[in-house]
């Protein structure tokens, strides 16, 4: 039996379809559409020296992306850059989102939402307070997408009515691919590629679960409840303290609060200490930061936001008298969490 022969029956299978995923259509494309709306219209969250900015929110997502995070950190590293395709990613979610809720080229569409929805699950999967947020908003997407591309638009789209009206356009082989109507396979055809796709999204479903959050197997661990900050390249003179701070998990939308920098000798005596009041007021030539995400004082301690790495230099009288050997830094969080490295005071960073 011919492609030919099934098509009346193809036909009705296909508007059927695409009349059952509408609320669908609407709600993912509103949701696209939405941080165009939220951002340029509501208000502007595309100004960098202004709370909200989209580029500091984009740098939350850098520690813990999987394959996309080099490409993150050249953008968080250089601002204008950030700012275009911070700018660019906008507009085209804006377009993408408004054109899949109006069934406009809707299978093309439903290419951009899949890929948009791609990106929010590389890059920010594994955020999510009190429960995996951003992972089931990309996974979700991506499923969406999928079915749409099938489905196409029905009887309440913009795709129907140029069907409905036959321009020239609508006779070209490749219209139904990118907006709706019967895809040119067979049923056949058309099954496996339903299954295969479904057994993609599938597995990237389970992998990206159990990558982000061991939801698959093993003990659950969520990275945005509690701030964990590394600590590296830390050297010691009789002028000054040196070290690179990196926040790499916690919650997004605040800081982790240092209330406190201490240094203790191998014997665990304190020999010098910073408290909150001294760490708000540390200069700003002191904190020189990689990203647009910025560490920073705070009114009663040192802030540093999800995402930003900063090299700190900690200038203290103290320092000037200190013996030769080996010490801890210790930093300490408002919540009572502490982070440790050790250092070395040697004839050679005497001076």
């Amino acid at each position: 039996m011919t492609q030919s022969n099934h098509l009346p029956g193809m036909q009705q299978m296909y508007s059927s379809f695409a009349v059952f995923t509408l609320s669908l259509r609407l709600v993912v494309g509103w949701t696209y559409f939405s941080a165009f709306w939220r951002r340029l219209v509501l208000e502007n969250k595309l100004t960098p020296d202004e709370a909200g900015y989209i580029g500091e929110k984009f740098n939350h997502f850098l520690p813990n992306a999987l394959g996309i995070k080099p490409l993150i950190e050249y953008l968080v590293s250089n601002p204008e850059a950030l700012w275009w395709a911070m700018a660019v990613f906008t507009i085209i979610e804006g377009i993408v989102g408004l054109l899949f809720m109006l069934g406009f080229f809707t299978r093309l569409m439903s290419i951009g939402v899949l890929s948009l929805a791609a990106g929010i699950l590389l890059g920010s999967g594994w955020l999510g307070t009190t429960c995996l947020d951003e992972w089931q908003i990309g996974i979700l997407g991506i499923a969406a997408g999928f079915t749409i591309f099938l489905s196409g638009s029905g009887k309440y789209s913009l795709d129907q009515l140029l069907i409905n009206r036959k321009p020239e356009i609508t006779n070209k082989k490749w219209f139904p691919w990118v907006a709706s109507g019967t895809l040119p396979l067979t049923p056949k055809l058309l099954n496996r590629s339903v299954l295969t796709g479904s057994l993609v999204i599938l597995s990237i479903t389970l992998f990206t679960n159990q990558y982000f959050h061991n939801g698959v197997w093993g003990k659950l661990h969520n990275k945005s409840v509690a701030p964990v900050i590394e600590l590296s390249d830390a050297s010691l003179n009789r002028n000054e303290l040196l070290f690179t701070v990196y926040r790499v998990e916690g919650v997004d939308v605040y800081g982790s609060f240092l209330i406190g920098i201490t240094l203790e000798d191998d014997k665990g005596n304190i020999v010098m200490n910073q408290n909150g009041r001294q760490l708000s007021s540390l200069a700003k030539e002191d904190i020189k930061n990689d990203y647009i995400a910025k560490v920073k004082p705070g009114k009663h301690s040192l802030v540093i936001p999800l995402g930003a790495k900063a090299r700190i230099t900690i200038k203290d009288s103290t320092l000037q008298n200190l013996p030769e050997g080996n010490y801890k830094i210790k930093l300490t969080d408002i919540s009572g969490i502490t982070w440790e490295k050790q250092v070395a005071l040697s004839p050679s960073s005497v001076r």
